[in-house]
């Protein structure tokens, strides 16, 4: 035999044509499965709808006081702007660090960016590899054979690979999906940094609020105090009754059961804003009161129409629909064959000696394809379940955006009527204060019963209490608008965890201390 012909090497294997006959063959092979390649490269039907956002019913202004159409929104202030306060700056700044609840967000980024990455990866072909080599006698790739007696080897090598064809567009569906679910994930992340937020500064405040309760609480239980005393002197005197002294005995308990639960509530939003730090319960020291933090004089709302383009859970939802709306084409293009290309090239060899021989080389270039033909209504049933969750996401996004609407409306309207109520309650606070003085000096000049000085002085208690709520809430509402709006919709990672140090030496003075209103005095 012609030694450019294949040599015999193991019954596996058949005679062959000569080298050159096999390279021509092998040329022709290759040029025409490159020019199918370029047909499957072109750029098929991509099945499926397009995304479309859809069609918001967007109100031409915020129902509200300050709900005027205007550029200019509340949200567009870095965070560290709303109130001036350096202890609330550090404890906010402390949670954006350390929150266990935002460093689960920011895991929940990364897996979904590295689903977009997987996804990704289809738009390349597969690499592999795969080797055997083995030696013995009576065998065949490990496996017993009796067709050869003397001892030999057997060696295989090959690195292969995988290409599918996205000629319907599925490939890019799942790819659009999954960047979908990943910008999602991340305005969700956005969506807990300024949760974060609004949640630190609100129980800050209702912290202030609480110790402001306390301080009047004992300011009450003094003023009880001192009644007892005169009525006991009085009763001493025999110029009272045992009927005084009880009833001032009754109101001073009263008044006093309030201070340890008071304590009790402080407490526990100490607690509250330890954990929101990231940290285990303990006290919580603050600086200023409660009615020396300013409240900003303008809060402007911004156009309806850009709310959607900075809340983070409307966004979110907007991503989630992005998602289902490629999971139509997904489920679309099932119906379509799947065409792709296979191909390896290596060595295989038996026995071992001749590993060098030309003879030994091994490669394919081939195409397969495969699509359905009855599948008993499953392809159908999952194109339905896929528009059925786009309308699903499609409602959740309308009804998130009309939430975001509602949600400044409201911080809107209570802003404007908490102010109102402030006022007559300040005004109810100073009648009360006045009442409690005149009805103690009628009485000790004998001109009054005592049921004038305990009836003004239960009056003035609650409404103290009441008064000093409404203080705090006209500070929660701010919060409220802010995290409404999606404030510090435009800040980067880095200016949401720290605030700048210019505006933080700006910041540095304390502000100009209001008056306090009538009944809450330090």
């Amino acid at each position: 035999m012609p030694n450019n012909t294949a040599r015999f090497r193991h019954p596996a294997f058949k005679l062959s044509v000569g080298p050159r006959e096999r390279t021509g063959r092998a040329l022709a092979s290759v040029r025409r499965l490159i020019l199918f390649s370029l047909v499957l490269l072109l750029q098929g039907c991509m099945v499926g709808p397009n995304y479309r956002r859809p069609n918001v019913t967007t109100p031409v202004t915020f129902r509200g006081p300050s709900g005027a159409a205007q550029q200019a929104s509340f949200a567009d202030l870095p965070w560290w702007e709303i109130f001036k306060d350096e202890t609330l700056k550090d404890l906010v700044k402390t949670a954006l660090a350390n929150n266990y609840d935002l460093g689960a967000a920011v895991a929940r980024v990364e897996q979904a960016r590295q689903v977009a990455a997987e996804a990704r990866s289809q738009y390349f072909p597969a690499l592999d590899y795969s080797q055997s080599i083995t030696y013995g006698h009576n065998q065949f790739v490990s496996s017993p054979s009796s067709n050869v007696g003397a001892a030999q080897g057997f060696l295989l090598g090959l690195v292969s690979a995988t290409w599918e064809a996205d000629i319907w567009g599925n490939i890019r569906r799942l790819n659009e999906g999954a960047r979908a679910q990943y910008f999602a994930t991340e305005e969700a992340r956005r969506g807990v940094m300024l949760t974060l937020v609004s949640d630190v500064s609100q129980a800050y405040f209702e912290l202030l609020g609480l110790r402001l309760q306390l301080e009047i609480a004992r300011e009450t239980t003094q003023s009880y105090t001192a009644t007892l005393k005169l009525f006991t002197e009085r009763l001493q005197g025999g110029l009272g009754n045992v009927l005084q002294t009880s009833r001032a005995t009754a109101d001073l308990a009263t008044a006093a059961a309030n201070i340890p639960e008071l304590e009790r509530q402080i407490a526990l939003k100490e607690n509250q804003i330890s954990v929101l730090a990231g940290k285990n319960p303990n006290a919580i020291e603050t600086r200023v009161k409660l009615l020396e933090e300013i409240i900003p004089p303008d809060v402007p709302a911004g156009l309806p129409s850009a709310l959607l383009e900075r809340r983070p859970d409307v966004l979110s939802a907007e991503q989630t629909v992005r998602y289902a709306n490629a999971q139509i084409g997904v489920a679309k293009s099932a119906y379509f064959p799947t065409i792709g290309l296979t191909t390896f090239f290596g060595k295989v060899s038996g026995p071992l000696s001749d590993v060098v021989s030309a003879d030994t080389t091994a490669w394919s270039l081939g195409a397969h394809t495969a699509g359905p033909i009855f599948h008993g209504g499953a392809l159908k049933a999952q194109k339905r379940q896929a528009v059925a969750f786009w309308e699903q996401a499609k409602a959740q996004y309308l009804q998130t955006a009309l939430n975001a609407f509602r949600d400044v409306s409201d911080a809107l309207i209570s802003r404007e009527k908490y102010d109102a109520i402030r006022a007559e309650q300040a005004r109810a606070v100073q009648a009360y204060q006045d009442s409690v003085g005149f009805a103690l000096k009628r009485y000790a000049e004998g001109f009054s019963s005592y049921y004038e000085v305990l009836e003004a002085q239960q009056q003035l208690f609650p409404a103290q209490l009441s008064l000093a709520q409404t203080e705090v809430n006209r500070r929660l509402v701010i919060v409220q608008l802010y995290k409404a709006l999606g404030g510090g919709w435009n800040l980067t990672d880095a200016q949401w965890t720290a605030a700048s140090t210019q505006t933080g030496a700006q910041n540095s003075s304390p502000p100009a201390k209001p008056p306090p209103p009538a009944g809450l005095k330090h």
